[in-house]
């Protein structure tokens, strides 16, 4: 296969900029595609989603709860996972990305005091819980809100 032979998936190409209602030639003359008589052949079609007055399915649909969109989606790490580095090191959201602590930090991450930490690290992330503050002060380090 090379340039020459490329072209678009069966089906793929449809044009909606044709113009109706011109004649028997065009193929689509007469009722322009709207069939014959009716509430949809004429204008003043209802909207989408309208039902002739009965309560809509969208209406008819019981809700449940809401979506925060300020909801901010934070990623947590414990203090045992912070193991994997060498004692001294300093340890931030790349680092935490490149030795696979973390996969997508999304909104942030917070550091929380699950396990035990023996290496002293200076740890930088957007929040520590009051446990993994004092576990990571205790071994030497220190811990940064970035």
């Amino acid at each position: 296969m090379d340039l020459s032979n490329l072209s678009p998936a069966e089906g793929s190409k449809h044009s909606d900029n044709f113009r109706r209602g011109r004649g028997h030639g065009s193929g689509n003359g007469k009722t322009a595609g709207k069939g014959h008589k009716g509430q949809k052949a004429r204008s003043g079609a209802p909207r989408i989603g309208f039902e002739g007055g009965q309560m809509p399915l969208y209406r008819r649909i019981p809700k449940r709860g809401f979506k925060n969109r300020n909801t901010l989606d934070i990623v947590s790490v414990n203090v045992s996972r912070l193991e994997i580095f060498d004692n001294g090191a300093e340890v931030n959201i790349e680092t935490m990305l490149e030795k696979g602590v973390i996969s997508n930090p999304r909104d942030g991450v917070k550091i929380l005091g699950g396990g035990e930490l023996t290496k002293k690290l200076n740890v930088t992330a957007s929040a520590f819980s009051a446990s993994a503050k004092e576990k990571i002060e205790a071994a030497g380090g220190k811990a940064e809100i970035a």
